[in-house]
């Protein structure tokens, strides 16, 4: 039977979130890594520490030929250990009492200055004076590390170090104790995982076993987050002008978790586990899964984020950069802040002129010398050897001296204009295909280059195939600020709902810039990352949703800073309540995927607004509690629940449910509806936290199409500081949904008191036979 290309993806997606179970079979010899997750309150009186009891069962394994270790041990982002076994010995752990579950160490990978103003940031009022910049909050960035002597990490002006903090500075050869200051409180490298995989230590000309950054990444993400105010930055000339963090003076600790072949969930959980203990407010991590989120109870960045919730950190993580297709985003967990990838309002253009006189727009980070002929040859990368310009596949005799097209997708960008360039040719033009649509992301080329979308890149191979001799040239206009394009816009790239574990929450929560973002950049890589690439930057123009993430790290640090006692639920809450949905024209924010407008299974909420943020009028709170419910009415038993509280789950755990999982109290509504439900109800619970004591709330509905949604009560009046009141809102199918077993349509309710909009969106799905989540 023949299967759709997107069928066929979701079947090898996840296919690839099984892997590790199905190639975990007992009758392997060869050993790996396992998190083991242990009740805590299981460890015999005759041991003094959780580690002593750990090791002793460790030595009651069946023995090995291999040599037995643990990696780590666990006890705050969760309870248990790693440990290099074979999966015998992994069986037979299995069979310990107080052993809750035992799942394969899995490789994650990175979700890879004008910003503050797009997003409304000034000195004059809003988040970020009330938020005094973040000033001693904490944020804890697990990625490649950290380039300590860039000057977004200086700290001048800032105040002693908090003294809540109880992070070291780790130091090494290429790590002074100097390289730690009043910004950058703390860093550490956690590479156990890594190295037990690999059986070898670590190899120095490719990593630095230290906080080091080599690969520029957690520079990046840093600098974003929470970077020093910077003047003059910029890329050679691109995109000049003040770089800062979205929270300037909030502190730094750098957990070093990501390596050469990838980020392992050893080495995640003991940073997180660290982070905890030492003392940070937010985590960001622009980290996740490859294919499809895994079960919450086998995803280690689900388990350690809820461990954190526990301690009352924000934990923000990046959606992924899997889009366009749907069921894409990782991080879905409720209890993580989820966010997508958006443009902003700069673009780098470098338009396309053809010989016929037609003009494409491109853009592109190309800061050498430009072309000197307006009129060169112009050819097709597929008849030059590979459309997709591989490097060392092209024919330099059909190459050398001329612009090459090639399409974009299969290997790096950078890397098809430096194939062009080992082949001869003078330029490249990237044409965008199906995949990515309109998005174009620009990119420091070797070579004069440009990307187009894929319509130009339409006409352009057209006209090459029509021509009899086909010429271009490229022309590059620097930086250019304003409202055309419109911005924001979502990147094809970014990964996309609907949720394939719990339809009824809805990923990812909010958008943010993650398109063309100027940041700190490591000194020890290229802008490219290539090997060819001998330059050396301070300041690196990159997107992905691992962009995206660090904004939305630093605006809730200013948050937090703003109401320390709100929980990491009420911060969620007034970031989705307050995203906005229009684009700097006052049109709906569109999907560069598609060209059509953007719906909330792509960009959630919306893009985030910090300034309404910071002044929300009601919340939608959880605690622990809550969460621990949800996952009792999605089907965990106490067992798998004790995973996520460190073995103290009772019998009883389950007592409370919630009746269907859209009753958690999330700041979003997503509806499933079955042929058999065509009526659904669900509770929400929200708590007044402005500034007017007797303030009264009446709601606005904005139903999708073929639904009916009635709220009850329609008006809520307070008259208590943080009173908390609740109200049910009740979706009706009209039967219109069921023509098609993919139909969806999108809305939003509305709360305001005149002064406040505290909006959530709305989407419904109409499913047919078994659900995606079902799988």
């Amino acid at each position: 039977m023949a299967i759709s290309s997107v069928s066929f993806l979701h079947f090898i997606l996840f296919f690839l979130s099984l892997t590790p179970l199905i190639f975990s079979s007992p009758s392997s010899n060869l050993p790996q890594n396992f998190i083991v997750h242990v009740a805590k309150s299981h460890k015999p009186i005759l041991f003094s520490s959780h580690r002593d009891w750990y090791t002793s069962i460790v030595r009651s394994l069946p023995p090995s030929s291999h040599p037995t270790k643990i990696i780590y041990t666990y006890g705050r982002a969760i309870n248990g250990f790693s440990a290099h076994l074979t999966a015998a010995q992994a069986a037979a752990l299995r069979r310990v009492p107080g052993v809750l579950s035992i799942v394969p160490d899995q490789i994650r990978q990175l979700h890879t200055t004008r910003t503050p103003h797009f997003l409304g940031l000034s000195t004059g009022s809003g988040l970020w004076p009330n938020g005094a910049y973040g000033e001693d909050v904490i944020i804890g960035v697990l990625d490649t590390g950290i380039w300590p002597e860039h000057q977004s990490f200086s700290d001048s002006g800032l105040s002693p170090v908090p003294d809540n903090w109880k992070g070291i500075c780790e130091t090494s050869s290429d790590f002074p104790a100097s390289a730690c200051n009043r910004k950058l409180i703390g860093a550490r490298a956690f590479f156990k995982g890594y190295v037990s995989y690999q059986g070898k230590p670590i190899d120095g000309s490719r990593d630095s076993a230290s906080p080091r950054d080599t690969e520029g990444h957690g520079t990046h993400t840093a600098s974003t987050a929470a970077g020093s105010f910077v003047h003059n930055a910029s890329f050679y000339e691109y995109a000049p002008g003040e770089a800062r963090g979205m929270a300037s003076k909030a502190r730094i600790a750098a957990y070093k978790i990501c390596w050469s072949l990838g980020c392992f969930d050893s080495d995640i959980l003991a940073a997180m586990d660290q982070a905890i203990a030492d003392g940070v407010h937010v985590i960001s991590l622009s980290v996740g899964a490859t294919g499809y989120a895994p079960q919450y109870d086998h995803d280690s960045i689900a388990i350690g984020a809820f461990g954190a919730n526990q301690h009352g950190i924000v934990v923000s993580c990046s959606a992924g950069n899997s889009g366009p297709d749907p069921f894409t985003a990782v991080n879905i967990a409720p209890w993580i802040l989820t966010v997508g990838a958006s443009t902003i309002d700069r673009e780098f253009p470098a338009d396309v002129v053809l010989g016929d006189g037609r003009i494409f727009g491109g853009v592109s980070l190309y800061s050498g010398e430009p072309l000197v002929d307006d009129k060169l040859p112009l050819v097709y990368a597929g008849d030059c050897g590979s459309k997709y310009c591989f490097m060392g596949s092209l024919s330099p005799s059909k190459v050398k001296g001329k612009i090459v097209v090639c399409d974009r997708g299969m290997n790096a960008r950078v890397e098809k204009g430096s194939a062009v360039k080992l082949a001869g040719g003078l330029g490249m033009i990237m044409a965008n295909t199906a995949d990515s649509g309109e998005e174009l992301i620009a990119d420091s080329h070797l070579i004069p280059a440009t990307i187009v979308g894929e319509i130009a890149g339409n006409q352009i191979r057209q006209y090459i195939k029509l021509s009899q001799f086909p010429t271009a040239t490229i022309v590059f206009h620097g930086t250019v600020i304003g409202t055309s394009p419109p911005a924001p816009k979502v990147a094809a790239f970014s990964s996309r709902g609907p949720n394939h574990l719990t339809p009824e929450i809805l990923k990812p929560d909010v958008i943010a810039p993650g398109v063309n973002i100027l940041a700190g950049w490591t000194g020890a890589s290229a802008p490219t990352d290539l090997d060819i690439d001998p330059r050396r930057v301070e300041f690196n123009i990159i997107s992905g949703t691992s962009m995206s993430c660090p904004h939305v790290s630093g605006i809730a640090a200013l948050l937090r800073k703003a109401y320390p006692n709100w929980s990491p639920a009420a911060i969620k809450s007034a970031l989705v309540t307050t995203a906005y949905n229009l684009d700097n024209s006052g049109k709906s924010i569109l999907d560069l995927a598609t060209g059509s407008e953007s719906t909330p299974f792509v960009h959630g909420a919306g893009h985030v607004d910090p300034n309404s943020a910071l002044n929300p009028g009601l919340v939608y709170d959880m605690d622990t509690s809550d969460y621990i419910a949800f996952l009792c009415t999605i089907g965990y038993d106490s067992k798998r629940i004790a995973v996520f509280v460190g073995g103290t789950a009772t019998l009883d755990v389950c007592d409370r449910k919630l009746g269907s999982p859209g009753n958690l109290n999330y700041p979003s509504f997503c509806v499933v509806f079955e042929p058999n439900a065509n009526v659904v109800t669900h509770k929400r619970v929200v708590k007044n936290v402005g500034s007017s004591v007797n303030a009264i709330y009446e709601v606005k509905v904005n139903a999708p199409a073929n639904t009916e949604v009635k709220v009850s009560p329609s008006k809520l009046e307070f008259n208590a500081e943080n009173q908390i009141l609740s109200y049910d809102i009740t979706f009706s199918s009209a039967g219109l949904g069921w023509s098609s077993i993919s139909s969806q349509s999108f809305g939003s309710i509305e709360w305001s008191d005149g002064t406040h909009r505290v909006r959530s969106p709305i989407a419904i799905k109409w499913h047919q036979g078994s659900s995606k989540a079902s799988i």
